[in-house]
């Protein structure tokens, strides 16, 4: 019965099956604060790494120092922890070193997407770890699509010029509409990532107000759902109130739209 619970709170890529890692994004009954996961699967917040997202283009490396700092990406070898983002329209992003064993979790929003901050990620990830596209998986979570996301020319040509030509964006009745994970997308091919290393969640977090947190749907400040990867050592790994993490099958998803 736990694990069933569970399983309505979380979303695991398929793409992220690697035993040494786990990979999930949350869905408003869980949502993305610490304290909730711990209350509800048993992790610690000690155990929780997440940074103060700014809007910006800046990835920074969790080493030792668990201080959180100013950034909107996160990139780690260290194991026993869950890096993680928060999000309530905007893209969240993870990505797994299948080789070189680097976890990374991003947030991107139109200024990050802008700024080209899974760019950055991935350049980071290649240079500081000696990894190349080839071996890195990323998984898209739910965010807001461009079936609700529409905004001005200014908006669209500055994530046009980071992101370059594609379809990811459209134009009805004279109103643009984007699509943030599809530019992500095409952001994450143009670094030479596979396209058969990508996953992309369909579901709309303004479509879905039930299950996800939406900005823009509640047209303020609302809640936060979360993307969390962590590299866990096979005896060591995140444990439920009686079930191990391990034993949950992965990929479940529920497609609404």
């Amino acid at each position: 019965m736990l694990i069933s619970i569970v399983m309505e709170m979380i979303i695991s890529p398929f793409n992220l099956k690697a035993f040494s890692i786990k990979a999930f994004f949350t869905t408003k009954p869980l949502n993305g604060n610490p304290t909730e996961l711990f209350k509800n699967i048993g992790i610690s917040e000690n155990n929780i790494y997440l940074p103060i997202q700014k809007h910006t283009g800046k990835v920074m490396m969790l080493e030792n120092d668990l201080s959180p700092v100013i950034a909107d990406a996160v990139i780690t070898k260290r194991k026993n922890i869950l890096i993680g983002i928060q999000v309530a329209d905007c893209v969240p992003m993870l990505l797994y070193d299948k080789q070189q064993g680097v976890a990374g979790a991003v947030h991107a929003g139109w200024r990050g997407t802008a700024e080209g901050i899974l760019k950055n990620t991935i350049k980071l990830i290649c240079d500081r770890f000696h990894s190349v596209p080839e071996d890195i998986m990323v998984a898209f979570g739910p965010s807001i699509r461009w079936c609700c996301y529409n905004v001005g020319y200014e908006v669209l040509a500055m994530v046009m010029k980071s992101t370059g030509s594609g379809d990811y964006y459209k134009k009805k009745n004279d109103i643009f509409y984007i699509d943030l994970a599809t530019a992500n997308k095409y952001q994450a091919i143009s670094m030479g990532i596979p396209e058969e290393n990508l996953w992309i969640s369909q579901e709309c977090t303004h479509c879905n107000p039930d299950r996800f947190y939406s900005y823009r749907y509640t047209k303020g400040p609302t809640g936060r759902q979360g993307g969390f990867i962590g590299i866990f050592q096979t005896h060591e790994g995140i444990v439920f109130e009686r079930h191990h993490f391990a034993d949950l099958p992965a990929g479940r998803q529920v497609f609404r739209q």
